[in-house]
């Protein structure tokens, strides 16, 4: 049978049912809560599908132009012929790109049952309708108001005649028919050019005040005559004191047919607006990766012995932010967004302890031994599929409390797909290409223009700027370089390395409406976004981003560059070991492509502290310097080594030793000393009122050089202990929504649904009793159950039955039974497509099916 001898589906259940399995696939794909849980029958997925929250979370994924379908479908007849939609969509001058375009729509909303019914008989699902269909309340998009018919809903049937007659219509014998006239007249273009025609001047401009939205005016107890002329001919209808509207009638002949002022059938173009070589790109990223690592491991450091301390609500205080952004010489914005990395990555989290920091996790400790490729690809996918937004770091919550790095509520589920579209975006650029941020933003708002149930947007709408915030964050990771994405940004998206341009031009699409009944032509539409990778997917992109990014980055190096200014330079980045030592024995002084290192009395000092000698450090510089040692820092190793550990401070309360009482006279001599309060017990030993960490400071920064020691007398080893937290897993996402379906449970859900609409479709034979209402189990006594099935297992018969399980659940079935035996039947179970045991028991009646 062809799909043009198929009836007429009268409800969306019965287009649904007319489906093939293909199709509803692609339903259940592109809405996935209808699944969430499996809907027992057909029936039952369209009633779930015209819920208001599936449709308000369905018209929200809508693309600009499919959206102004609907809102037109909304405005229309219901039903609407495709040739009424067209003239709304297209006007009277049939736009071009329109007639091309809408097709496509019309398939796109079919696909996901916002509409059903043949081109003849188009239908918008009754809350679609509700949601999208002009109000007072709630104003249309397209700017028009109530129909004739919904504005003279009110009115007197005398003053409907009055308008008749005065619009030069015949008077009729009831309000029905003179409304049917009135909007027979507002519909006829050539009787309202006419009638317009006659209208003064300045009648037409309140028209057209009006014509594009607001539809609604106001208006004195005693209009003037520019307005009097259009109330008495119905052109403006009173809806409420005071107040008039324009009908959609009359709006849409004044707007030449279209419901839009502007369609939008093709999405704005991304173009570059800059290309750089790719090499560039690649280089320039790569360096960045290479500095996004070593912010990281700095960001780490720096909380090795214990980060910030945790706020009771949750987060960093303003104050610690400050304070990291300062350590790692950058904004505070972006500190946040380093921070929120490697919590993201699971570097980073809460000890858990009574007095709660951060620090580091061990995870930390094994990622730092990764090759740097590896680490930085770790750090990326993180960053992809997080959820939680750094941007919103200062802001407020909808109970006006801040919102801290670290802390609650910085979670935002559109985060990981705005993030995966917009470097898709880039993808699709020639290499090397960089888009301009506003022509990536245009094309956003395109594909998702609706943010709220009265579609409200705002130029600083969620998606705008999680995609200004994505733009950044990407450059600052080194996925993109000079604005354009790298070989290994796209590799970290799966898409292909070496650039192909897409054809010049689309297959045409048909001309006219295409497909009968609920069939899903393939119509011309923009290309869809490819999904975000499944966690094997993105497994293997990640591994391949790794190993094009590998080659691009600097060779860790075994050696420094000394100076006779008391510096180091490292050309390049160090080797973990000598960069651990180095960090320990100079500060850093300058950070770049090379890292300059000043030697200080101050850090040879904490060298030795960290149980080095004199002799170690000489030849470690040796060792690891391709320059000769310089004098100047021979000597102070020398002279800070001669000096370290003369002075002895313990646990007293503190106490200072010295063999050479001179020096503790000049210590006591000393003005600066006051604070310390210090006594002399004994010619080598002066006693303080402090304890041995604050005295030690004080004599440091008076320039001595103390040692530490134990209640034994041994010299303390001050080696710094790094603190790390229990194992800790990486935060999750939080979904945008129930998860995508994969292809088997895809398959297995429109199983289920095809199965139990099945039983509950099935003709069955007329009985005795009192038909049963859709959806009500069978009810038969238990030796009518019995005897029904022995029967059909002789026969052969399929049956209808209605079965209770363990938990409660009813559903309806279609069997045929094999064997009746001990209480139990053993059949075919057509619902499941697979042979079951159920026990009598349970079975709440039967019925045979129909021959037919």
């Amino acid at each position: 049978m062809s799909t043009e001898d198929l009836p007429a589906p009268r409800s969306l259940a019965e287009a649904l049912r007319a489906r093939d399995d293909a199709s509803l696939a692609a339903l259940l794909r592109r809405r996935p809560d209808l699944i969430t849980p499996v809907p027992t029958d057909l029936t039952q997925l369209a009633t779930r599908a015209g819920t208001r929250a599936s449709v308000v979370r369905a018209l929200e994924r809508l693309d600009r132009f499919a959206l102004q379908t609907a809102e037109a479908l909304a405005v229309a007849g219901d039903p609407a012929t495709y040739d009424e939609l067209l003239g709304l969509m297209a006007g009277d001058t049939a736009d071009e790109a329109v007639v091309h375009a809408l097709p496509g729509a019309v398939a796109a909303l079919r696909e996901q049952a916002l509409v059903w019914g043949a081109d003849d008989r188009l239908r918008l699902v009754r809350t679609a309708r509700e949601l999208l269909a002009p109000s007072p309340q709630h104003p249309s998009p397209t700017g028009l108001g109530p129909s004739v018919q919904e504005a003279t809903a009110g009115m007197s049937p005398g003053r409907i005649q009055e308008i008749v007659s005065t619009a030069g219509l015949p008077s009729t014998h009831d309000s029905v028919s003179a409304v049917a006239a009135l909007t027979a007249l507002f519909t006829d273009r050539r009787k309202m050019r006419a009638l317009l025609a006659k209208a003064p001047a300045d009648s037409l401009e309140v028209l057209d005040r009006l014509v594009w939205g607001p539809p609604y005016g106001q208006v004195t107890a005693d209009p003037a005559a520019r307005l009097r002329w259009l109330l008495d001919r119905g052109l403006l209808l009173p809806t409420a004191p005071g107040t008039v509207v324009l009908p959609r009638e009359v709006a849409l002949h004044l707007r030449a047919g279209r419901a839009h002022r502007t369609p939008e059938p093709v999405p704005p173009p991304v173009e570059p607006a800059a290309t750089h070589r790719p090499q560039v790109v690649d280089a320039t990223a790569a360096g960045q990766a290479y500095t996004a690592l070593a912010t990281v491991e700095e960001l780490l450091k720096d909380w090795d012995e214990g980060g910030p301390a945790v706020l009771r609500a949750g987060g960093l205080s303003v104050r610690d932010l400050k304070r990291t952004a300062v350590a790692l010489d950058v904004s505070e914005p972006a500190a946040a967004f380093w921070v929120e990395l490697a919590y993201a990555a699971g570097l980073l989290a809460s000890d858990g302890e009574a007095d709660e920091r951060y620090a580091a996790t061990p995870a930390y400790d094994e990622w730092r031994e990764r090759p740097a490729a590896e680490r930085w690809a770790r750090l990326a996918e993180a960053w992809l599929a997080a959820t939680r937004t750094s941007g919103l770091v200062g802001g407020r919550d909808g109970k006006d409390r801040t919102l801290s790095a670290l802390g609650p509520g910085l979670d935002r589920s559109a985060a990981p797909e705005v993030r995966h579209r917009v470097l898709t975006l880039l993808a699709a650029l020639p290499e090397g290409g960089a888009p301009d941020a506003e022509a990536v933003l245009g094309r956003l708002r395109w594909e998702r223009p609706l943010r709220g149930p009265q579609g409200t947007q705002g130029e600083d709408d969620l998606r705008s700027r999680l995609a200004r915030w994505t733009l950044t964050e990407a450059e600052l990771l080194g996925v993109t370089g000079r604005g354009a994405l790298s070989a290994h940004g796209r590799a970290l998206l799966g898409a292909p390395t070496a650039h192909r341009p897409a054809p010049s031009g689309a297959p045409d699409a048909p001309e006219g409406p295409a497909g009968a009944g609920d069939k899903l032509p393939v119509h011309h539409r923009p290309a869809a976004a490819p999904a975000p990778l499944s966690p094997p997917e993105q497994a293997v992109a990640t591994a391949a981003a790794a190993r094009l990014l590998a080659p691009l980055l600097p060779e860790p190096l075994d050696h420094v560059l000394l100076q006779a200014d008391l510096t180091a330079v490292a050309p390049g980045p160090l080797r973990r070991p000598l960069a651990d030592v180095l960090g320990v024995l100079a500060d850093v002084e300058s950070k770049g492509g090379a890292t300059v290192y000043r030697f200080t009395p101050a850090s040879v000092r904490r060298s030795l502290d960290a149980g080095r000698t004199a002799s170690d450090l000489h030849a470690f510089l040796a060792e690891h310097s391709r320059t000769p040692v310089p004098q100047p820092l021979t000597y102070l190793i020398d002279d800070v080594a001669r000096r370290h550990g003369h002075l002895r401070v313990g646990a007293a309360s503190a106490y200072v030793r010295c063999d050479d009482d001179a020096l503790l006279n000049e210590i006591l001599a000393d003005k600066r000393a006051a604070a310390l309060r210090l006594r002399r017990l004994a010619p080598t030993v002066l006693a303080a009122q402090t304890d041995p960490a604050t005295l030690l400071d004080g004599l440091r920064a008076m320039g001595y050089a103390p040692a530490a020691e134990s209640a034994e007398g041994d010299v303390l080893i001050a080696r710094a202990h790094a603190h790390r937290t229990p194992p800790r897993t990486a935060p999750e996402p939080v979904p945008d929504g129930p998860p995508v379906p994969d292809a088997t449970l895809l398959a297995a859900a429109i199983r289920a649904i095809r199965a139990g609409d099945l039983a509950s479709t099935t003709p069955r034979k007329p009985t005795d009793t009192a038909p049963l209402a859709p959806g009500e189990l069978p009810r038969t006594s238990s030796a009518e159950t019995l005897a029904t099935m022995q029967a059909a297992v002789l026969t052969g018969e399929s049956l209808w039955i209605g079965y209770v399980n363990a938990e409660g659940s009813a559903s309806q079935r279609v069997i045929a039974p094999v064997r009746v035996e001990g209480g139990f039947v053993t059949a075919y179970d057509h619902t499941a497509d697979e042979v079951r045991t159920y026990p009598l028991h349970r079975i709440t009646g039967v019925a045979e099916l129909a021959d037919d």
